[in-house]
Parts: C-alpha cells; sequence; structure tokens
C-alpha cells in the first residue's frame, strides 16, 4: 500500500506535479493518481523509476510504496 501523503509531499516538494511525473515514468496522469491513492498498484518498474527520477533512498521507497497502512 502506497503512503498517499508522503508521496504526494515528496512530489511537491521535488517541483513536479502528478502531470510532469507521469510523463517521466510513462504512465497517465490518471493512472498514476490511481495508483497513488491505492486503486491500482504500482508495478516494480514503476518503483524504480520513481525512486530515482524522485531521488529516494531505499527506506524513502520502502516506506512510501510498502507501507502497511497508511492515512489519505
Amino acid at each position: 500500500m502506497t503512503d498517499t501523503l508522503e508521496i504526494k509531499k515528496i512530489i511537491r516538494m521535488k517541483g513536479f506535479t502528478l502531470d510532469t511525473l507521469s510523463k517521466k515514468i510513462g504512465i497517465s496522469r490518471t493512472s498514476l493518481s490511481y495508483k497513488i491513492n491505492n486503486i491500482v498498484e504500482f508495478n516494480a518498474q514503476e518503483i524504480k523509476h520513481i525512486q530515482k527520477i524522485l531521488e529516494l533512498s531505499n527506506e524513502q521507497r520502502d516506506h512510501i510504496f510498502f507501507a502497511e497502512a497508511v492515512d489519505k
């Protein structure tokens, strides 16, 4: 389960929007929104791209994308 609040915060802090980030990882803005909001799961390749683009540490990646239960 994705930590929705944390990923949105980091996207903003790094100067991206959902639109610009979705284009960089090669998916639609709608797909990215669904994934961030836990409607659809991210695949491993998407997580890898996002980690690189947002310059996330492995710890940050694990916290954001592999959270047990998070608040939206």
